[in-house]
């Protein structure tokens, strides 16, 4: 098998060794018994080992072509699982512009001594030879960013990482392996907050690490097992289960972002709407270089001001007003007080997050509704 919607569906099926069963059964037992004094199966002890979980993380890197899956209890838990690989005084580098809880951890786990990390606009050539000048053990990349849009030549970046022996991480959360494949473009590990597209159903929180050889992969591993911050054998079934539909969601949700972007683009009390799927945006080339669809997220700013921003937050009806993303449903996001309310404010300044910015994360509803509902919401400012 080559192509990766045939992979996915098939992932675990028709496996079950007990009965045959075709879909993958739900093993929630804690422990699992040894075969001798000394000799063990290949599950023991439910941190450690989990045939869903095991499942899950092999599904997820045959998709992203990783070595190896390491299926965490949430998408920050990916993160710092990554950060267990390097010692106190290694140098981190991150997105200026990143999502809000990842800022938020490397910030904190910088004051507590734990790692050193340095905050850079990843699209800025001096900042970035600077940065690397300082030889980082890990450059973190988020492409495209939460929640700007903002696209980094994942390719060139990695690249340039190797050449000071840097190790690359690339969040995947936005895209998912059905548009974008950070392990092919130079990265060392992929990660996903299966929360969002993954499941694809708001109904799981999750997370996964893929790494792009079996020692990193192994090492993940072994620290994830020490931490204890696997994931739950239920929330990986119920991911393994949405990931069976990702592509065809993805192809309708995106297909309803670019008629959104496209309408909010002519609207007269739109600011500006950031989307690289649309030619006037920035990242618009480099999304057809490295992506295979500008996926279905998108953010606009509201001419105006908070109040008027308010106002399209509060009216809209289809919309839910809510902080995730990548459900089947659409969801509207204030990042000021949502996803990024954790930062310090001059930090969402800096990353040029506005008090008029609303991120959308678009669902599988008919695009002209969603059309409709955000026309009446606009109409009132």
């Amino acid at each position: 098998m080559t192509d990766k919607r045939t992979k996915i569906i098939q992932a675990e099926i028709g496996d079950d060794p007990a009965y045959g069963a075709v879909n993958p059964p739900l093993y929630l037992s804690s422990t699992y018994r040894f075969k001798s004094i000394d000799e063990k199966g290949p599950f023991d002890y439910g941190r450690t080992s989990n045939p869903n979980r095991h499942g899950l993380g092999r599904a997820v890197a045959d998709l992203e072509g990783g070595a190896h899956g390491v299926v965490t209890a949430t998408g920050m838990a990916a993160i710092d699982l990554v950060l267990n690989l390097f010692k106190a005084d290694e140098l981190i580098l991150a997105p200026h512009d990143c999502y809000g809880g990842t800022h938020r951890l490397l910030t904190h786990r910088a004051e507590q001594g734990r790692l050193r990390v340095l905050f850079i606009d990843q699209n800025d050539a001096a900042a970035v030879s600077a940065a690397l000048a300082q030889k980082p053990s890990l450059v973190i990349i988020e492409t495209p960013s939460n929640p700007l849009m903002r696209l980094v030549d994942i390719k060139s970046l990695c690249a340039a990482s190797k050449k000071v022996g840097a190790l690359t991480m690339v969040d995947n959360t936005f895209l998912s392996p059905a548009r974008q494949q950070p392990l092919a473009l130079g990265a060392d590990f992929v990660m996903h907050s299966t929360t969002k597209y993954l499941n694809g159903h708001s109904d799981v929180i999750g997370g996964v690490v893929v790494a792009k050889t079996a020692e990193h992969g192994e090492r993940l591993a072994w620290w994830a097992n020490c931490v204890g911050i696997t994931g739950a054998p239920f929330d990986s079934y119920l991911t393994l289960r949405g990931m069976r539909t990702l592509f065809a969601r993805m192809d309708v949700q995106e297909a309803n972002a670019m008629a959104i972007a496209k309408f909010l683009h002519k609207h007269k009390k739109v600011e500006r709407v950031y989307y690289p799927g649309l030619k006037s945006d920035p990242g618009y080339k480099l999304a057809k270089k490295q992506q295979s669809g500008p996926g279905a997220m998108l953010s606009f700013e509201v001419k105006g001001g908070f109040e008027q921003t308010k106002t399209v937050l509060e009216a809209v009806k289809l919309f839910q007003m809510a902080p995730s993303l990548g459900g089947v449903e659409s969801l509207m996001c204030f990042p000021t007080t949502m996803t990024h309310g954790g930062m310090a404010p001059e930090a969402r300044e800096l990353a040029g997050i506005k008090d008029t910015l609303i991120r959308i994360s678009v669902g599988l509803e008919a695009a002209e509704d969603l059309i409709e509902d955000l026309s009446a919401s606009l109409s009132l400012i």
